[in-house]
């Protein structure tokens, strides 16, 4: 029986058993525009963190970053992202499956963003490859080194890295479990269409996690260090957090 993004999506529920806090679904992991915008989703149902939650990011051609989530900064995206945003909202954000490899996604009145998942022969080997490897091996950080210098250039998708910190200062581990190509349909923001897919001038990061050059869809685990306020930087934007210290 043929695996389809949905189906896997609506299986990938399970925790990763390590340490830290964890998080468990799926995500389009970034879709760059032409027109330099650019759009990503997370949608994890399972996390030790809070209650499940749905989160889209969007980055405007000027490299402005809003992230809106259904559920409160502080237990969503911004926990770890906060730092390098300009902008969090909290508000209804929807991922409905309309059929087995098309997803429509909302946010508010604001967003609203229609994608079409497809294997490639590069998505085939990789799923192949990740499906008959221990979970043990997916928990070592030299692995996974090792597995983002490999992904990169046989995805077509710039640099990756599935290891590091986030902005807000947390290190973080990323399993994405299975791959798809993920191409738009339509993109609108604000009421304006966002065009065709295509990569950005200069490929954008948060910290330590590249965001790929071509679209891609996965079911991911993933795990970061727990969150120090000592240490860490509020899951607010930086132009909010007043006291601007770890």
């Amino acid at each position: 029986m043929t695996t389809t993004p949905q189906s896997a999506a609506e299986r990938s529920c399970e925790l990763p058993r390590v340490s830290g806090e964890r998080f468990a679904g799926y995500a389009v992991i970034g879709a760059p525009f032409a027109s330099g915008h650019y759009l990503a989703l997370r949608r994890f149902p399972a996390n030790s963190v809070g209650d499940g939650y749905t989160s889209v990011w969007h980055r405007d051609p000027d490299g402005a970053w809003t992230v809106y989530s259904d559920a409160p900064a502080e237990l969503s995206c911004p926990r770890f992202l906060g730092h390098a945003l300009s902008r969090t909202e909290q508000t209804d954000v929807r991922a409905e499956w309309t059929g087995p490899a098309d997803l429509h996604v909302t946010a508010g009145r604001e967003l609203e963003w229609d994608l079409r998942m497809s294997t490639s022969p590069s998505t085939t080997v990789m799923n192949a490859a990740g499906k008959i490897m221990p979970d043990a091996l997916w928990h070592s950080p030299a692995v996974l080194s090792a597995m983002g210098r490999v992904a990169g250039p046989m995805l077509g998708v710039g640099k990756v890295r599935l290891g590091g910190h986030v902005p807000n200062g947390q290190w973080f581990r990323a399993n994405p479990r299975q791959l798809w190509v993920a191409d738009t349909v339509r993109a609108t923001v604000g009421g304006s269409d966002l065009g065709p897919d295509g990569p950005l001038s200069e490929q954008a990061a948060f910290g330590d996690f590249w965001l790929p050059q071509r679209a891609l869809f996965a079911t991911v685990q993933a795990w970061f260090e727990p969150f120090d306020a000592q240490r860490h930087f509020a899951a607010r934007p930086r132009a909010e957090d007043s006291a601007g210290n770890r």
